[in-house]
């Protein structure tokens, strides 16, 4: 890397950047016809009066070349707050540069400064270049738990469920 790193947390002004990198993410995992979010999703749940989640940029020079975007959490077992990341993009033309840790780290310092204990992610299990650099930074596969969802239909017969 030529010019200096930066890591700043991201404002409204930064939704189509984050779109963009999102959907950067989307193309390289091949899970493109996935992504349906749009920049005026992550300007409303992201930069309203009350938003539901943060992120974090690296930017070079003027470029910004990597996103962390992350919530809290409650544990209810272990009585702790928690950071969730949800995504973590870095520009494939700069990847292996340190970047993704260092966006990581920061999560967690932020998280730290907001009396969160302990952060968590989950992995495609198809994406092992990502399962392998989570464990090369210190995180650990949980052997305990799987992720359940239910989405569009499945989460409507939820709601509507007598």
């Amino acid at each position: 890397m030529s010019e200096k790193l930066a890591i700043r947390l991201a404002t409204a002004s930064d939704v189509e950047t984050i779109h963009r990198l999102l959907q950067h993410l989307a193309d390289s995992t091949g899970l493109r016809h996935k992504f349906l979010s749009r920049p005026q999703d992550i300007l409303k749940f992201g930069f309203s009066d009350e938003p539901r989640f943060e992120a974090l940029l690296a930017e070079q020079g003027d470029v910004v070349v990597g996103l962390c975007l992350f919530f809290y959490n409650f544990s209810s077992w272990r009585g702790e707050l928690g950071v969730y990341i949800q995504d973590l993009v870095v520009d494939s033309d700069v990847r292996a540069a340190g970047i993704g840790r260092l966006l990581v780290r920061e999560t967690a310092r932020q998280a730290h400064k907001q009396g969160a204990t302990h952060l968590r992610l989950s992995v495609d299990r198809d994406n092992h270049k990502a399962m392998r650099f989570y464990e090369k930074i210190g995180l650990q596969e949980s052997a305990d738990e799987s992720i359940f969802a239910a989405y569009e239909g499945d989460f409507v017969n939820l709601v509507e469920a007598v």
